[in-house]
């Protein structure tokens, strides 16, 4: 289906482009939303009328909005989970509660400005995209933590709090990871040595992971067991 857009759309077009989208992305998305207008010639003639308003309109908003992205830019919302010792949340965060947590911090913001790939499943500090207008974004810091206390720790640190023994393993991963940069630095020509470095990293991160998964579903599998010999007893 072709469509007229109304206003820039990411990876789409810009306000007057003529573009063809999917059927069903403009039914539910951009046609509801009046994001766009079909491509018939009727509607192009009344799209030509209504250009310079939209594109008036569009300018309003677009500086209502960066007057927003100043104030907003950098911002930190603390959100409360529960999780197990390697950091893995039990359930999630997603971008409704995110937007309920700017909101709460005094800025108007709906789920759908908030651009989350994935629901974050972990504890620590996660950049977050906000999408105030069209053409403009911000990106905010949500703080997931188990406790007020652990959200401190962590906005000082820029480090999830994690039980002891995946602390020590991600602590001992970093090292590995740090011992491994320096003897390549020695011994590989610069461009090598990013490469060697940066493998390094990624696998010292994935063990340190890997370790704290391993914690949690330990401590889960405890919890279900624990859970099991109660039912037993009654």
């Amino acid at each position: 289906m072709e469509v007229i857009l109304l206003e820039r759309i990411e990876k789409l077009g810009q306000m007057g482009d003529v573009v063809k989208v999917k059927a069903g992305f403009a039914r539910n998305y951009l046609l509801p939303k009046k994001k766009a207008l079909r491509a018939t010639e009727d509607n192009k003639r009344v799209f030509e009328t209504q250009k310079a308003q939209l594109e008036a309109q569009n300018l309003e908003h677009r500086k209502e909005a960066e007057s927003v992205a100043a104030k907003m830019d950098g911002a930190r919302v603390v959100l409360i989970r529960q999780a197990g010792e390697g950091g893995q949340l039990y359930g999630s965060v997603n971008a409704r509660d995110v937007a309920e947590a700017l909101t709460a911090a005094g800025f108007t913001i709906a789920r759908h400005q908030v651009e989350l790939a994935r629901p974050i499943k972990t504890l620590g500090l996660h950049d977050v995209i906000v999408r105030l207008h069209p053409e403009v974004t911000v990106t905010i810091n949500a703080n997931v933590a188990r406790t007020p206390d652990e959200a401190e720790v962590q906005a000082d640190t820029g480090r999830a709090v994690l039980g002891e023994e995946a602390q020590e393993a991600a602590d001992l991963a970093s090292q590995a990871a740090e011992a491994v940069a320096a003897q390549a630095d020695t011994v590989f020509e610069e461009e090598v040595a990013d490469e060697v470095v940066a493998e390094a990293i990624e696998e010292a991160a994935e063990e340190a992971e890997a370790a704290a998964q391993e914690k949690a579903e330990r401590g889960t599998r405890a919890e279900a067991a624990e859970g099991d010999a109660g039912d037993a007893d009654k």
